[in-house]
Formats: C-alpha cells, sequence, structure tokens
C-alpha cells in the first residue's frame, strides 16, 4: 500500500509536508546550522522523529500482547551531524520507561527496536546508539 505525502516550498527555505489520507500537515524549515533560521522541524529532525515514533509504536504492539499499558515511555533522541558530506552520522537514543514496567520486559521491548520498518530502512553507516 502506498502513501502518499504532497510538499509544498513556501518560500523562505520552509516546506509544507500534507499527508493525503488525513490531510494532516507538518512544516519543515532549513536549520541554523546549515544558514536557516529553524523555526520548526527540519527535514533530517523529521527522519529523527520518524525513528523514535516507530520504536516508540513497535514497542507499544508488544506491550498490548502482554497487556501491558507503555503510556509515558519517551524517547530522548539526539541527531549527530555530519559535515562533509553533510548527512545525518549518529542516532542517540535514550529509552525511558515508566517504574511499573519490569526489567524482563523493559529488555524484550528494547530487543524488539531493530524490527521497527525506519530503523531497518538507515544506512548501515549511521550509528544507532541505544540506552535506557
Amino acid at each position: 500500500m502506498a502513501t502518499k505525502i504532497n510538499a509544498t516550498y513556501l518560500g523562505d527555505y520552509q516546506v509544507e509536508l500534507e499527508h493525503e489520507k488525513s490531510q494532516s500537515k507538518i512544516k519543515t524549515d532549513l536549520p541554523t546550522d546549515n544558514g536557516g533560521q529553524g523555526r520548526t522541524f527540519s527535514p533530517t529532525d523529521l527522519f529523527t522523529g520518524a525513528l523514535s515514533s516507530c520504536v516508540l509504536t513497535i514497542m507499544s504492539k508488544l506491550a498490548d500482547r502482554d497487556n501491558v499499558d507503555l503510556t509515558g515511555t519517551r524517547i530522548e533522541t539526539q541527531k549527530h551531524m555530519r559535515s562533509s558530506p553533510r548527512k545525518i552520522g549518529k542516532f542517540s537514543m535514550k529509552i525511558i520507561f515508566p517504574s511499573n514496567i519490569p526489567d524482563s520486559l523493559k529488555n524484550k521491548y528494547l530487543a524488539s527496536i531493530r524490527t521497527c520498518p525506519v530503523h531497518r530502512s538507515i544506512d548501515p553507516e549511521i550509528e544507532v546508539e541505544i540506552n535506557n
């Protein structure tokens, strides 16, 4: 099944993305470290967010099977850029579970991270560091 995203250049380095099915919209902006104003997410910020969102979604599907509520689970992801060529070099992820989740389940959910479709789509040159 294909998903269509429509992108429109708004000027001043901003782009509006529209998810065709839901008509939800997101704007992107050129980041400050590349000469922009950083008024909102950059395209590589969206990539970072996509990874975090995908990981939480996969973990929540597993937790549902275990009748466990992962509400409140957070991921703090830092994106580290390379300068030449300019691209993402590394993601550092810190996963913070609510205190009521036992270590055995945390380990099970952490093991599922690499099954996330976004993670599987990342170039092998990009390091993904995961901590909890």
